[in-house]
């Protein structure tokens, strides 16, 4: 039986609401046939309203970033996103349940050979605004300039259209980029491991705690 903590904190309305984040379509997409989110993250979610003995509902978002901020709004009470230290001020977080590698994709004619060389002062990056990767290369670039837009399709067409040097995201991602895009190329390597992971608001120990053992506990 569930402890009356766990589910005070993970379902005070009586269900549990979790936050899926469209952009991302390693972890959810949205089923074209019933219109409700498929994926990774539902499963799990879905997982974890059985062993709630709750009803779920789903809050979607199509940026990791809009999600992110909806903590202080108390629209979700579970949302499945990257561990990043600007986050977890306000969301704690599980183990990480996957880890998906980052990386760059250069335009036809580039002539940037390695990751290293990304960081200079001539090289624009088009990035997704506040996803995991966003937050990792603020902290860690010196010189290059990130330019952002809203979620990885915006970032991709700001990059054509600006014809911008680099454009960063999953390697998934990018994978599907390097076929629509001919010439284009992966750098060898990835500059992050995103750990996806999933979050409650900070303070709702118990339910942290149980969120925490149930990744524990998935199949390896």
């Amino acid at each position: 039986m569930t402890a009356p903590s766990v589910l005070s904190d993970l379902a005070p309305t009586g269900r549990l609401r979790a936050g899926i984040n469209y952009s991302n379509f390693v972890l959810a997409t949205r089923d074209p046939a019933t219109g409700e989110p498929a994926g990774i993250a539902p499963d799990l979610a879905r997982r974890i309203g059985q062993d709630l003995n709750v009803p779920i509902q789903f809050i979607t978002f199509e940026t990791a970033g809009k999600m992110a901020d909806a903590v202080g709004t108390g629209e979700w009470d579970i949302a499945f996103l990257a561990n990043e230290p600007e986050r977890a001020s306000e969301i704690q977080f599980t183990p990480p349940y996957l880890e998906i590698e980052a990386g760059f994709l250069l335009p036809p004619g580039s002539r940037i050979q390695s990751i290293k060389e990304v960081d200079r002062p001539e090289t624009r990056i088009a990035i997704a605004t506040k996803s995991a990767y966003d937050l990792f290369l603020s902290r860690n670039l010196q010189d290059a300039k990130l330019m952002r837009a809203q979620g990885m399709p915006a970032s991709y067409e700001l990059f054509i259209a600006e014809k911008l040097d680099v454009l960063a995201g999953i390697k998934p991602w990018l994978s599907k980029v390097v076929e629509k895009l001919p010439g284009s190329r992966l750098l060898d390597g990835h500059f992050m491991s995103v750990q996806q992971c999933i979050g409650t608001r900070r303070g709702r120990d118990a339910g942290a705690r149980f969120l925490s053992e149930f990744v524990r506990a998935l199949p390896k």
